[in-house]
């Protein structure tokens, strides 16, 4: 079956999706699926969400196989909270630029710079570099997880860098901040920022704190140079409870693209403007209805799973337990 391109960007194709649920159900799998994956994806699965929430809901499923429609690191840490559990990803060439900015050496050799400081690491990072980390965070609770840590400690923060300016600010504490990026988050600028919202006047203004304009966003909405009540810096899952909550009827949304899929299906009569169209993560968009029904068709068949299974050996995974947990109970 060949899925034609508008059906791609509309959504489910009916045949392909009850093609893929029954073999999920007959298999007795989960389909988890990110805020940026392509719509047929995020309308098949069984949940879609942020990263917290993903492995929040991980850590708690009944199915003994968990297929995840995301990066590689996410899988893993789907694997980290469920080590009994089979958990495969469609491509395993899915990435992520801003979890390849920083090593387990890395995180070693920076540690050993700065004895007995705290090490925090965004979520978008290896399994190896969880192992070495005090805390994780996501960008729904990193302000949280900062402001839990003693006054007196010194913090090591990575490997975003504008989420890490952007805690600092919110959080009022001084950290270390390794100098990562998100390729697709840091394209999205203050020129973007200033073009939509004077196209849209009256729009709310909802921006990941990964981009590269968060901080300075932060700070024209200090000094009234973007509107105060209408500016919000927030994760994902952020973006989906303001919409929930606000009566505007127009949102210009700073994220990787794939995101106003849901947020039209959340609020459909919401006029939704991206910041950059251009902030596609190629990463994100290798797991395709395809390479869905591929994985799940290998697994019904009883055939090698290798090229799809994700793993963390041990001592990794226990080691990366620690800071996970640590993240979800500050959820």
């Amino acid at each position: 079956m060949v899925l034609t391109a508008e059906a791609l960007a509309s959504g489910v194709d009916q045949e392909w999706a009850e093609r893929v649920r029954d073999l999920a159900s007959r298999n007795d799998a989960i389909i988890l699926a990110h805020n940026y994956q392509v719509p047929a994806i995020q309308d098949v699965a069984h949940y879609v969400g942020d990263s917290l929430e993903l492995s929040k809901i991980s850590a708690g499923l009944d199915e003994s196989v968990i297929v995840f429609c995301g990066v590689h690191f996410m899988a893993e840490t789907a694997k980290i909270l469920a080590p009994a559990k089979t958990v495969l990803i469609p491509d395993q060439l899915a990435g992520c630029s801003l979890a390849a900015s920083m090593t387990a050496e890395e995180a070693r050799a920076w540690k050993a710079e700065h004895p007995g400081a705290a090490l925090v690491v965004y979520v978008n990072t290896s399994a190896e570099v969880k192992a070495e980390a005090d805390y994780c965070v996501t960008s729904a609770n990193a302000v949280k997880v900062i402001e839990s840590i003693p006054a007196d400690r010194e913090i090591l923060f990575g490997p975003d860098m504008f989420l890490g300016s952007a805690v600092e600010r919110l959080s009022g504490r001084k950290m270390h901040i390794w100098m990562g990026e998100c390729h697709v988050h840091a394209g999205i600028e203050p020129t973007n920022i200033r073009r939509t919202l004077d196209a849209n006047p009256n729009a709310e203004l909802l921006v990941h704190p990964e981009c590269g304009c968060s901080s300075q966003c932060m700070y024209l909405a200090s000094t009234g140079d973007l509107p105060a009540d209408r500016t919000f810096i927030v994760g994902t899952g952020g973006m989906v409870r303001r919409m929930k909550e606000s009566e505007a009827d127009t949102f210009v949304v700073a994220t990787e693209t794939g995101m106003l899929h849901r947020l039209r299906k959340e609020n459909p009569e919401a006029e939704l403007v991206p910041a950059n169209e251009a902030a596609v993560c190629g990463y994100m968009k290798m797991i395709t209805p395809p390479k869905l029904l591929r994985t799940l068709e290998v697994l019904d068949r009883g055939e090698d799973l290798s090229p799809y299974e994700v793993d963390v050996a041990e001592p990794i995974r226990s080691k990366a337990l620690v800071p996970i947990e640590r993240m979800i109970a500050l959820a």
